[in-house]
């Protein structure tokens, strides 16, 4: 499904942060940053990962790292916390879940109104019970005694 605006400012405000590695580290780490250390392994090409989860800090520690001339690369990751799932679910928009419950939620209203105005009409209200007793086999007419045939016992 495809994203609205909403959607997408959802997912960039509270879903998505930025990982920078690098090989050393920086003269200086911007506010908010969190730094890790990587393990030794071989094939790992970087030692040093920043998350970040602001575009103003992740600006301000590429422009340090590229007048650095360091080399780094940078990966948008999801966040891993408890509400991500809902904000963001995998290939589906939450916008049209909204809109798609609020249209539920009023046809639903609608057919409960229709229901009550239905029912409060006195002679559709005659006209269901009987067509209940008729489907129960209490009577042909439950207006009528003489049509109703011997009493059951």
């Amino acid at each position: 499904m495809q994203l609205t605006r909403l959607d997408r400012w959802l997912r960039e405000r509270f879903v998505y942060e930025t990982h920078i590695y690098t090989l050393r580290l920086p003269e200086a780490v911007p506010a908010g940053v969190i730094a890790e250390e990587l393990p030794e392994s071989p094939g790992r090409r970087f030692k040093h990962r920043f998350i970040l989860r602001s575009d103003a800090a992740v600006k301000a520690l590429i422009e340090q790292l590229r007048e650095g001339n360091q080399m780094f690369t940078t990966r948008v990751v999801d966040r891993e916390a408890w509400y991500v799932p809902l904000i963001a679910p995998h290939g589906k928009s939450i916008t049209w879940w909204f809109v798609w419950l609020g249209v539920t939620g009023m046809a639903v209203f609608g057919l409960v109104h229709l229901g009550r105005i239905a029912w409060a009409n006195p002679e559709l209200r005659k006209n269901v019970t009987e067509a209940f007793s008729i489907l129960k086999g209490d009577a042909a007419r439950p207006d009528r005694p003489e049509e109703r045939g011997p009493k059951k016992r």
